[in-house]
């Protein structure tokens, strides 16, 4: 995974591209690098951080209206100077920035050294860019058409943004299982990982299908053909996206400013698509596929990460309110187990970014076999919602802080509205109870408002856990699922090991790890699972275990056991997951940010996850 960006027009090119590299760090951060060419080609790249290139450049004559820029997440090599990207080609004339992995690297690596090609890093992007060169010298071609027939000659996925200095009037970009968009300005252009470093500069793009090619010109035109040398006319679209909700807006970070956005956002996944006082609701994409989804024989969630957590409270959702058998697959396994898949099976794929390589890989699998496609993502005209038959934008807004907060609260909005849609028309709930669960839908947005002003509280229980080295989060029922994303987050942005399990099985093993320095969270709002939860908590207590006990409002038996407790307030069990979260979010923040950690961009970690 990494951030790319890449500019050509009359401006100064590397104010924009570095710039640009900051609003994308949070794509990949353990290197960075920018080319610019003005006559020659000025080439940079730093192990860190973009700050770290800012001070390598800092003084540096990079002055030129071309020029492309990258932040990595090491794929191939480890993270330091030589495997940055920028990569140039043997002759020093092709630059080349990558996001992907090139599968038959090694035997191409093979082929162009016995053609006399040496290589100074480890990486795959460095045999691509040499590959190319190749290509261009051995049949005397422009650099479209050479990269064009180069990447004839690959397997794997990629973005990749290059230019050739021979020919300083054009960039090319390259498209295959991996984001990269065009941005149509003024007499300028733009290619990126994402529209985050265009949209200051224009709200024109130019969505780059699979195995297409772009080559944008110095004077504003540009030219995409495919693999096949056909031409596309892919349209100019406008993007709805203000610079605003990129920024921190006065947050320390912005995994702050999400959690606390999450009142907004919820609500703006209800909005237009529900109302209870009138008794209705609706989600747009199913309209046209609503009978082939009331007849589905089964429903199968894919997804990964905390994607695939809100895909398990659907599994509760589904098989309860609308009693449809439910499954749910990562979308990293789905595709390799040769799974059974129907006409009459309907298969949903979550993905925060709508690029997550495993979820696109598993529903064009699916897809193939005649399932109908149903996408839930955040990203307007991202790689899934192109894929799908249908689907429902969340409309959350950009989630910068890799840890994702309010893009799972809006999948598990939309996810929740759809199995109460899904059971009133297949007659599982009455009207009664479907219009009391649409109400409680309404009031969550009010609920997690309360939640947030706990802040304090729960930053004073994070001062006494946050020197554990392990924990354990259990629950029951629909918060089983949150126990994995409560422990997921932790784990995430802290460092700490942390573990989710359903409550009932602690005793199978889990139950050997506790003591009196083990934190256990143990979320007991389950009405119907109750008393069992507080035998859970005994269990614990016997062993010395510090409890953390995330209950509703109003209960006095549990918060006697515990050693702290954090109230939500009351809900339908269904709905429960949207507030029972929430503490678990701030309290992983707060325990992170005492810990010294960086919440935003924790180690190891990227965003957008699009390489297999």
């Amino acid at each position: 995974m990494c951030g790319i960006v890449a500019y050509i027009g009359k401006k100064e090119a590397s104010p924009i591209i570095m710039e640009g590299l900051k609003r994308l760090e949070y794509r990949g951060y353990d290197s960075a690098g920018i080319s610019i060419y003005n006559g020659d080609v000025k080439t940079y790249k730093k192990q860190g951080k973009v700050l770290e290139l800012e001070k390598l450049i800092e003084g540096k004559d990079l002055s030129g209206s071309m020029g492309i820029g990258h932040t990595r997440w090491a794929t191939h090599g480890r993270p330091n100077d030589v495997n940055a990207h920028p990569h140039v080609s043997n002759n020093g004339e092709i630059v080349l920035i990558h996001n992907g992995i090139i599968e038959n690297y090694a035997s191409l690596k093979s082929a162009l050294q016995e053609l006399g090609y040496t290589f100074e890093s480890e990486t795959d992007t460095e045999v691509l860019v040499n590959l190319i060169e190749e290509v261009q010298k051995s049949k005397g071609l422009l650099i479209e058409e050479a990269t064009r027939q180069a990447l004839n000659m690959v397997v794997g996925a990629y973005a990749i943004v290059l230019f050739d200095s021979k020919d300083p009037e054009k960039i090319v970009g390259a498209k295959n299982s991996s984001p990269l968009v065009c941005g149509v300005g003024e007499s300028e252009m733009f290619l990126a990982s994402d529209a985050t470093p265009i949209v200051k500069y224009t709200d024109k793009v130019i969505y780059i299908e699979e195995d297409e090619i772009i080559t944008i010109n110095k004077n504003g035109s540009y030219s995409i053909v495919n693999l096949d040398n056909e031409v596309s006319a892919n349209p100019i679209k406008h993007i709805d996206l203000k610079l605003e909700t990129i920024e921190k807006a006065g947050f320390e970070h912005y995994m702050l400013k999400e959690i606390y956005q999450q009142p907004i956002t919820i609500a703006e996944s209800m909005r237009g698509r529900i109302n209870a006082a009138e008794g209705w609701a609706r989600l747009g994409g199913m309209d046209q596929y609503t009978k082939r989804i009331k007849q589905a024989e089964r429903i199968i969630l894919t997804a990964c990460g905390t994607s695939w957590h809100a895909a398990l409270i659907a599994e509760y959702l589904f098989e309860e309110l609308a009693r449809i058998p439910t499954e749910v697959e990562y979308a990293s396994e789905f595709r390799y187990r040769n799974p059974i898949i129907r006409q009459d099976d309907f298969i949903i794929a979550l993905s925060q970014s709508g690029e997550t390589a495993d979820t696109l890989a598993a529903i064009k699998l699916a897809k193939q076999k005649g399932a109908l496609i149903y996408g839930i993502v955040n990203v307007v005209g991202s790689s899934i919602a192109r894929e799908t038959h249908a689907g429902s934008y969340t409309h959350a807004g950009p989630e910068i802080g890799v840890a994702s907060t309010k893009a799972f609260t809006s999948q598990l909005t939309v996810l929740s509205l759809m199995a109460i849609i899904l059971g009133y028309e297949r007659g599982v709930i009455t009207q009664g109870y479907y219009r009391q669960l649409l109400t409680e839908l309404e009031s969550i947005p009010r609920k997690v408002e309360k939640i947030l002003q706990n802040d304090d509280h729960i930053k004073y229980i994070a001062s006494e856990i946050k020197d554990a080295n392990n924990s354990l989060y259990l629950g029951r029922g629909y918060n089983f699922p949150i126990a994995l994303e409560g422990a997921l987050k932790l784990k995430e942005i802290s460092y700490i090991h942390a573990e989710g399990y359903p409550a009932a099985e602690m005793k199978h093993g889990p139950i050997a790890l506790i003591d009196m320095h083990m934190p256990i969270v143990v979320i007991a709002t389950n009405k119907r699972n109750y008393e069992k939860v507080v035998s859970n908590i005994e269990e614990v207590k016997a062993r010395k275990g510090i409890i953390i006990a995330i209950v509703s409002e109003g209960d006095t038996e549990i918060k006697k056991l515990a050693d702290f407790a954090i109230e939500i307030p009351n809900v339908e069990d269904p709905l429960t997951p949207l507030l029972s979260v929430i503490p678990l979010q701030m309290l992983a923040y707060h325990i992170a940010v005492m810990r010294g950690c960086n919440v935003d961009q924790p180690r190891n970690l990227a965003k957008s996850v699009t390489v297999e």
